[in-house]
């Protein structure tokens, strides 16, 4: 018989393609990354705006139906919404005169699963693990 390891697929640790902030440390690249992520997340319109967009029955809203939700012009929406755009948390489609967002989902799951501690697991041993 052979003694070879079963890897369970799924639960990435420190040598996983997917790791959390809990296992393995961020490489530069990766901290940069999340860090436009987060920014554009730190501010409360586009918080707001990410929380519109993806709640709408159906999957899209458009940008018709999300100025009004706000105190600001129609300029400023467009800004973060191209902030939110750019750290790849929503997309869009014009139509005829109209441009309809959409949450991409990919980006949300991404930051839960780097958040997420793992399965079983207390923040004490991961930090005693790390020093």
């Amino acid at each position: 018989m052979s003694k070879q390891e079963l890897v369970v697929l799924g639960q990435d640790g420190p040598g996983g393609c997917c790791p959390t902030l809990l296992t393995a440390p961020l490489d530069t690249g990766q901290a940069e990354t999340l860090a436009k992520v987060f920014k554009a997340l730190g501010d409360p319109v586009r918080l707001r705006l990410l929380s519109l967009i993806a709640s709408r029955a159906g999957g899209e809203v458009c940008v018709c139906d999300l100025t009004p939700a706000f105190d600001l012009s129609q300029p400023t929406i467009s800004h973060h919404l191209k902030l939110l755009k750019q750290a790849g948390l929503i997309d869009s489609e014009r139509r005829g005169t109209w441009v309809y967002y959409r949450l991409l989902p990919e980006m949300t799951d991404r930051l839960a699963a780097i958040l997420t501690r793992p399965a079983g697991a207390s923040l004490t041993e991961h930090a005693g693990a790390a020093l």
